[in-house]
């Protein structure tokens, strides 16, 4: 299955959200790398190989996509936007493209972003 078909085998308010999520975290990560689990159905942002370079995912589902935060379950949330009781990923569970721009969002991201170089140092 190719990343297209993937996209569009999920509901047309599906399909604009995560073309919207990907677009903002190429925005907001312009230097990392973008891959694709199309098994897993989700897309992973990444400065390294495995799973010490992973920044974050976008996991697409029948209702939403959820915006997986690696090693979030460390960052502070001031917002308390991160779900999830994993030891050590989170995630934020996007409905709309309007969820993106919620305060807080970006700067998980872009902690995740930074713990990611931390770890690749």
């Amino acid at each position: 299955m190719a990343v297209e078909e993937l996209i569009e085998s999920y509901p047309e308010s599906i399909q604009a959200l995560v073309r919207e999520a990907r677009k903002m975290v190429g925005v907001w990560l312009p230097e990392a790398q973008e891959g694709e689990d199309l098994s897993a159905r989700m897309f992973a942002y990444r400065y390294g190989p495995g799973y010490r370079g992973m920044i974050c995912t976008l996991i697409l589902g029948k209702t939403g996509v959820k915006l997986g935060i690696v090693g979030g379950a460390a960052l502070p949330d001031p917002h308390h936007l991160l779900r999830g009781a994993g030891k050590v990923h989170r995630h934020i569970q996007l409905k709309t493209s309007r969820d993106l721009l919620q305060s807080g969002v970006k700067e998980l991201v872009l902690a995740a972003a930074g713990a990611c170089n931390e770890r690749l140092a």
